[in-house]
């Protein structure tokens, strides 16, 4: 979205123009339900927290001052949006074998027996193996790993996104790359 045409909108949809609303929601739609998807608690749906982040947009529009392109506002709001509700799900800390499903137990059976690449039937497995990883570690963590290595992003762009400082950024990430260690180890298949 080009920032001439963010300013124009915004300042429409302050002047209450149902329209130029319904437009802001029609373009900033996929980058929001891209991040919802990445950072969704499990209980929560998508269409529900999406809305919920486009209330908090909407409510906070007047408090967009134009420095930073609006995709970068609304990223932010959308990922605080989801940090909290994974913080008010309380999700278990631990993972267990018996918590993984049948396919699950064969990738992380995979894993202890052999460097080689995953089977393309597997790779689904592996994801939600991960998953469950993630779920395991603080909602803090489990941004930094997603953002950083399942989305590919920068240092410096998770920094903009959540505004933590960069050395703050990659302790997180070393420690909760250290959790998911310790996660897979517990629930590995002992070495004979």
């Amino acid at each position: 979205m080009d920032d001439s045409d963010a300013s124009a909108l915004v300042e429409a949809a302050l002047r209450h123009d149902d329209e130029a609303a319904r437009e802001l929601v029609r373009q900033l739609y996929p980058l929001v339900a891209k991040l919802v998807r990445a950072h969704r608690p499990r209980r929560a749906a998508e269409e529900d927290l999406s809305q919920m982040i486009f209330i908090k947009v909407f409510q906070k529009l007047s408090q967009f001052s134009g420095k930073v392109p609006l995709e970068h506002w609304v990223s932010r709001i959308a990922v605080n949006t989801c940090l909290n509700q994974i913080a008010s799900e309380k999700v278990r800390p631990e993972l267990r074998q018996a918590d993984l499903s049948e396919e699950e137990q064969a990738v992380v059976e995979n894993l202890a027996a052999t460097s080689d690449e995953l089977a393309p039937d597997k790779r689904y497995a592996s994801r939600q193996l991960v998953e469950h990883l993630l779920a395991a570690l603080k909602p803090s963590e489990r941004l930094v790993i997603d953002l950083l290595y399942l989305q590919g992003r920068s240092v410096a762009e998770i920094k903009k996104i959540t505004g933590w400082s960069e050395p703050l950024v990659k302790v997180r990430a070393f420690r909760a790359r250290q959790k998911m260690k310790e996660q897979l180890k517990r629930i590995s298949p002992e070495e004979k």
